[in-house]
């Protein structure tokens, strides 16, 4: 069982930058892919990043080059470092992990309770 602890999210200016992040419990924290993702009010949630176990990460296209997900296995801890933020980035942030990465957010194990990140114009 993984237990995971979102933290870091809260209001920014636009343009502005925050860091997330994702404390998990559990010994093979290393061998899970790590995902975050997002769901704004009255939509669905998606996909933002993914970071497997082995290092690889990839990106929505609305958020490449403006974010970069990173993971320090040692510490069994996923960040999200946000940057250029806008207000289309508001939304709950959660953290996810599971066997297999995907973007499908069904696909994962684990979820964080979600951390509210608003960004104001």
């Amino acid at each position: 069982q993984v237990q995971l602890v979102e933290s870091g999210g809260g209001l920014v200016q636009a343009g502005g930058s925050l860091r997330l992040s994702c404390a998990a419990s559990g010994r093979t924290f290393s061998s899970y892919a790590m995902g975050w993702f997002r769901q704004a009010p009255g939509k669905e949630r998606e996909f933002v990043a993914i970071s497997w176990s082995a290092g690889a990460t990839i990106y929505a296209g609305s958020v490449k080059g403006r974010f970069t997900i990173s993971r320090d296995n040692a510490k069994n801890t996923v960040y999200l470092q946000m940057s250029s933020l806008k207000p289309e980035d508001t939304a709950v942030y959660y953290c996810a992990g599971g066997i297999q990465a995907s973007v499908r957010p069904e696909m994962y194990n684990y979820w964080g309770q979600g951390t509210q990140v608003t960004v104001s114009s």
